[in-house]
């Protein structure tokens, strides 16, 4: 299990290297010279030639991109062009918002999608699983703003028991901190849930047809141990995968809902950075959302060696 764990890393050591490619190169998929649409259009030749310098954007490709991997590697993710502040303390002061999000969110799709998913294979067939599966489907179609738009309207303006917009640190109170992200966890975990729910079903619709499950019904075992215990253990490899696969879009969806409900976080951060062209920032963000998703993905091979008997090597 060891020289497994092992060999995951060093396998995403060259995915990082192709993602840090990639990100750089976000200077150069953009339209037009970025030192131009930096500068403005009222710049003369010498402002937009002192901002080349600036970003050294005068030098071949290859020097800027080893120069600039060095610094990402001593932990210099660059300065931001407008506001002249590192960009890792630009993302310092906006990730406990996203990270408070995203984690709120996993949370709470994780005990609410799996035990509908269940349930819904348990009641195959039945009007509880058509329901379950029916706000699968609507929770999968919807966007993640209209659901957000709703809530906000429903809960926040029309009954005002929730705040509409905002966020308070969880260091001023955990009642003030989870106010403020209960509806945006709900809008954006309605896809996630809707998804790892019907995985949930799919899974163990086929693992309860399986002989030990016959067996432990004829030894007359409770029916929430079979599922819980028995049935859901052995179906848990495929839902792991989608938890893990859909980090991504936590990581996406986070950018709509700090939008929609005004959270100062890295998604807002991602937004101000690219209308305003600010390439660092943008790039920063890009590789710290780029690394969370090779971690995750990382942490999901890991647990897989403790669900699935057979990775033991």
């Amino acid at each position: 299990m060891v020289s497994y764990i092992l060999r995951r890393i060093l396998a995403t050591l060259p995915v990082m290297a192709i993602v840090a490619l990639f990100v750089f190169s976000l200077l150069y998929i953009a339209p037009g010279d970025p030192a131009v649409v930096i500068a403005g259009d009222q710049a003369n030749p010498a402002d937009v030639e002192r901002i080349r310098q600036t970003l050294g954007l005068d030098r071949p490709f290859l020097v800027q991109f080893g120069s600039w991997l060095w610094h990402i590697l001593h932990g210099d993710l660059g300065t931001s062009i407008f506001t002249s502040l590192p960009v890792s303390t630009l993302i310092a002061q906006r990730i406990e918002p996203t990270l408070s999000l995203m984690v709120l969110t996993l949370l709470l799709t994780i005990l609410v999608a799996v035990p509908l998913g269940v349930v819904a294979a348990w009641k195959a067939g039945s009007w509880l699983d058509r329901t379950i599966m029916t706000f699968a489907v609507f929770g999968f179609s919807l966007p993640v703003f209209v659901v957000g738009y709703v809530l906000a309207y429903v809960f926040a303006l029309k009954f005002e028991w929730l705040p509409v917009q905002g966020y308070t640190p969880l260091s001023e109170g955990f009642w003030p901190w989870l106010q403020n992200l209960i509806l945006p966890a709900v809008a954006l975990g309605c896809v996630y849930i809707a998804l790892i729910a019907r995985i949930t079903r799919a899974s163990m619709l086929e693992v309860l047809q399986q002989d030990y499950i016959r067996t432990a019904r004829a030894k007359g075992l409770g029916m929430r141990n079979i599922l819980f215990v028995h049935a859901l253990k052995n179906a848990a490899v495929p839902i792991v995968t989608v938890i893990g696969i859909g980090i991504a879009l936590l990581i996406g969806g986070a950018v709509v809902t700090e939008s929609v409900f005004a959270i100062p976080g890295l998604g807002r951060l991602t937004i101000d950075a690219i209308l305003r062209r600010d390439y660092p920032v943008i790039q920063g963000i890009v590789l710290l959302f780029s690394f969370l998703y090779v971690l995750v993905n990382l942490m999901v091979d890991v647990v897989y060696t403790l669900v699935d008997p057979r990775i033991r090597y």
